[in-house]
């Protein structure tokens, strides 16, 4: 079993806050920025795993880079179980407020004629098993983790 202790986490997990800014390259890009654009380009590289079953399965065989767990969930007992297992396999989990714009960033919608999502399917959990190309805003992600776990954040 899994032993999920409350207080351990601060050392994988980020909470996204809206208004915090990294400035990095031509100009400040915030985690969240960061998040969205990492997010298209793992699903364009088919490297994004979307719900919680199945990416429960790429955690439990520690084939996710990262994890994206949405806080708007109706059961409570689901982050717990993404939260231990990130602890248990060392995985880096992000959470986000809301379901539905996990869903948007992980492509579970249908884009309109003006480029708007339209009927967009919430989306619990996503865990990236490969990024995709290198980006700038990979740099942001890694470096955040960087410094919440050297304590300097």
């Amino acid at each position: 079993g899994i032993n999920a202790e409350y207080g351990t986490f601060q050392h994988y997990f980020i909470q996204i806050n809206l208004r915090k800014t990294m400035s990095v390259g031509d100009g400040p890009m915030s985690l969240m920025d960061a998040l969205r654009e990492v997010l298209k380009n793992a699903t364009i590289a088919d490297g994004v795993t979307r719900g919680l079953r199945e990416s429960c399965k790429k955690l439990d065989k520690r084939e996710a880079l990262l994890c994206v767990l949405a806080e708007s969930t109706d059961e409570k007992n689901i982050p717990k179980l993404v939260e231990a297992l990130c602890k248990e396999h060392n995985i880096n989990l992000i959470k986000i407020d809301d379901a539905k714009k996990l869903g948007e960033w992980t492509g579970l919608c249908k884009i309109d004629k003006e480029g708007l999502a339209r009927k967009v399917v919430r989306c619990s959990c996503a865990v990236i098993h490969d990024f995709g190309k290198e980006s700038q805003a990979l740099d942001v992600i890694n470096d955040h983790f960087k410094r919440t776990v050297s304590g300097d954040a």
